[in-house]
């Protein structure tokens, strides 16, 4: 596997922990799997409106090199290949859901409406 080019170095731990989750997709691909558990690629694009294929597969690979995401190949015709959180993505999912109730409290705040009837939050 091809060392990525987001390793450090870190100035402090937010540094490193934004490093992981930075890009508008991350998060909510994060929240999909662990509402829904393990899904395949077009559920995954299906629950996450407005993603293209290119970002959700970058996002994907990312995810999966740092570890949060685990794919799954099913050798068989046609192929099938699902994707699940492993245990640091679960532990990543813990500490992401303070900031979507302060991001829920934001949105009353501001009084904008929520996108789906489901709150981006655990």
């Amino acid at each position: 596997m091809a060392k990525s080019a987001r390793r450090g170095p870190y100035f402090c731990g937010i540094d490193a922990a934004m490093d992981v989750v930075t890009g508008k997709w991350k998060s909510l691909i994060l929240w999909e799997l662990h509402h829904h558990g393990t899904r395949r690629f077009a559920e995954l694009r299906r629950g996450l409106p407005g993603v293209s294929e290119k970002m959700l597969i970058q996002h994907l690979r990312e995810m999966e090199e740092d570890g949060l995401v685990h794919r799954e190949v099913y050798r068989e015709v046609p192929p099938k290949v699902e994707y699940s959180l492993t245990e640091y993505g679960v532990s990543l999912n813990a500490v992401l859901a303070p900031l979507g109730e302060w991001g829920t409290e934001r949105m009353r705040r501001i009084g904008a409406e929520k996108v789906s009837v489901n709150a981006v939050t655990t």
